[in-house]
């Protein structure tokens, strides 16, 4: 696995990895106030992140390419600070409601992103 398939799997395994720790956390504490968080966590984070791998994996070409790298590095970033701001935004502190939809708004650019990337892979299937 390389490129950007590589990064991308390491980043499912990365956000996998979070999700699970803040399900037994919930579950342990009996609080589930940040089930949101969990679930973009493991959806937006753990499933696309392995999605992308393998489509960039199945099309080495595409996922050597410059813009596979810049949908990374979009994703990536956007990912994180979405969760991130989404677990202190739902604890209470608003403030960072701002910061939280700038980074949906990054996420849907890297999903974008990525459809323009697929696109020639889907032309010729």
């Amino acid at each position: 696995m390389k490129g950007a398939a590589r990064l991308f799997f390491m980043l499912a395994l990365a956000y996998a990895i979070c999700g699970m720790v803040l399900g037994i956390y919930m579950a342990a504490s009996h609080d589930h106030s940040e089930m949101p968080v969990h679930a973009h966590t493991m959806v937006a984070g753990w499933v696309m992140s392995a999605i992308f791998a393998y489509f960039y994996h199945l099309f080495p070409a595409i996922g050597g390419s410059r813009m596979a790298l810049v949908h990374f590095w979009v994703q990536a970033v956007s990912g994180v600070v979405l969760v991130v701001s989404l677990f202190f935004l739902l604890a209470g502190n608003e403030a960072l409601e701002p910061v939280t939809a700038l980074a949906s708004f990054g996420f849907l650019a890297g999903t974008l992103l990525f459809a323009w990337n697929a696109m020639p892979a889907l032309k010729t299937a």
